[in-house]
């Protein structure tokens, strides 16, 4: 016998690579036309602003964190389960088993993590113990994997400014103490 869970959580889906955003599209019509909106919540696809450069210009696209992989937020009873399963791009869940075993849900920090990257939710940042001078990995948003040195910290506004390298010159940048981390 199945066993159901009556929580909320958030599960991975894997998907057919590049078909991430029909399968949410998908997947909220088959929740609307399958009356599935008590146990299925959100569908989305984790993607993240980036600037780009073509031709000379800088646009800012979005750009897909995790190709391949989709997140529903749903109350895993067997109905809500065969529906997800169901979808077409679906190939399954991360954390099943096979032979009807049901997923393992993400653990509540790794959602917190997800969204906040997303921009769909603020974190708090209790402290950060940095000082000005020291250097910091940008870890998320558009200056994701760049380095620099702290110039000025704003705790009202859990920012500080840094000098990230641009196109040969320091250039200085206000990031979210949530997109940093010191290096160590």
């Amino acid at each position: 016998m199945a066993t159901e869970s009556f929580d909320k959580q958030w599960y991975v889906l894997h998907t057919y690579a590049g078909y991430e955003n029909r399968v949410k599209s998908n997947l909220e019509s088959r929740i609307e036309t399958m009356g599935m909106t008590d146990y299925i919540f959100r569908v989305l696809v984790p993607e993240q602003e980036v600037e780009v450069e073509k031709d000379g210009e800088t646009k800012i696209v979005k750009e897909n964190d995790f190709p391949g992989y989709a997140l529903v937020e749903m109350i895993m009873t067997d109905e809500a389960w065969y529906v997800v399963r169901n979808t077409p791009g679906v190939t399954g869940f991360l954390g099943s088993h096979g032979g009807g075993s049901k997923p393992v849900p993400l653990l509540p920090e790794e959602v917190d993590d997800m969204l906040a990257r997303m921009n769909l939710v603020e974190r708090k940042v209790e402290h950060l113990d940095v000082v000005v001078g020291d250097s910091v990995d940008v870890v998320s948003g558009s200056f994701a994997g760049q380095e620099g040195e702290i110039t000025a910290i704003d705790d009202e506004h859990q920012e500080v400014t840094i000098l990230i390298n641009m196109f040969g010159r320091d250039t200085p940048t206000q990031i979210s103490f949530n997109d940093i981390k010191p290096v160590k």
